[in-house]
């Protein structure tokens, strides 16, 4: 027969599967889970035993110290240096977070550092390193004003290139800016600099930065395809890279690290798009499969149907083992 302290034990027993039951569902509406991409990362020494990187490829005038950094460019004048991946970066959605450092001696510096999502691989050239009308993303740090009048450097802004449009160099830009700010500050930060660029297949574009606090992210911009601008797309091969040019001015434009991340939703649309602007009407799983809304949203029901009736269950054995259990207890008393 069932004692009290079974009873109780039976219903802590129900409470615990309706609050595991609210946990899975919860886990399951988690916005976006992360795989990260040791192909696309970068961490010190930065180079293997044999002086060389099994993933990365650099040239021009980048120096690396296998403690500290990646040096793209050096606080010297008419400087250029690269470092760009072996392989192209495959995911569909990605979030791709750098620390990086921007000193120098002088007040006056330039000109600037990118990071680059580019069909084009490792091609020096005159727009921060790189060479121009490329096709695919350019994120541009660039510290030294030419014709902008208005805004404040530095400047931080991101370009679609489509292979054929030249960068505005002689505006900063400003002709061909998908979305930007201004980042006073960014140059000699107290705290370590990073910048975390998250991209979703045609629908969305956005950079968060941290240089005026740390652990404190700021907005940068956000672009999504609703803005009139029409679907972000980037290459279907892309390389992931870095590069940095100085003129007559200069600085120090280091990457320190790079943590690279295959984004994926577990939970399928319903029609319309994912999480966070997620692709439409699929679940991306982590083997790159794809289920669809009806088999996810059938399997859960049928998971909380299970629970449901267990809960019952559990719930109706344990009046029925109280009820037992004082009537035992009258029949002895009555006996006594």
């Amino acid at each position: 027969m069932f004692g009290l302290s079974t009873v109780t034990s039976l219903l802590c027993l129900a409470t615990w599967l309706t609050g595991s039951s609210a946990a899975v569902q919860a886990d399951k509406n988690s916005e976006m889970k992360a795989i990260p991409l040791r192909t696309h990362s970068l961490q010190p020494p930065y180079l293997d035993s044999d002086m060389a990187s099994r993933w990365w490829d650099f040239g021009g005038d980048t120096i690396i110290r296998a403690d500290s950094y990646v040096r793209l460019a050096a606080d010297i004048p008419s400087q250029s240096g690269w470092i760009f991946s072996k392989i192209p970066l495959t995911a569909t959605n990605w979030e791709i977070e750098f620390e990086f450092s921007i000193s120098g001696k002088g007040n006056l510096h330039g000109d600037g550092f990118a990071l680059w999502v580019t069909k084009e691989r490792a091609q020096p050239g005159p727009v921060f390193g790189h060479a121009d009308r490329f096709e695919g993303l350019g994120l541009f740090f660039d510290t030294y004003k030419n014709n902008r009048p208005g805004v404040v450097f530095p400047y931080v802004m991101a370009m679609l290139g489509d292979g054929k449009t030249t960068y505005d160099s002689a505006h900063d830009g400003k002709a061909n800016e998908l979305g930007g700010c201004s980042a006073r500050g960014l140059r000699g930060s107290a705290v370590p600099s990073k910048a975390k660029l998250t991209y979703f297949q045609d629908q969305s574009l956005e950079l968060q930065l941290q240089y005026k606090t740390a652990d404190q992210w700021t907005q940068c911009f956000k672009v999504t395809a609703d803005d009139g601008k029409g679907p972000i797309k980037m290459p279907n091969t892309a390389y992931l890279g870095f590069s940095a040019h100085t003129g007559e001015l200069s600085d120090n434009f280091d990457i320190v690290n790079v943590d690279t991340k295959n984004l994926y939703s577990p939970v399928a649309g319903s029609g319309g798009r994912g999480a966070q602007g997620g692709p439409p009407n699929r679940n991306i799983g982590k083997g790159g499969n794809f289920k669809s809304g009806s088999q996810k949203s059938s399997g859960g029901w049928g998971w909380l149907f299970f629970k449901t009736i267990v809960f019952f269950m559990v719930v109706g054995g344990g009046y029925a083992g109280y009820t037992a259990y004082r009537t035992k207890q009258r029949r002895e008393y009555r006996g006594f």
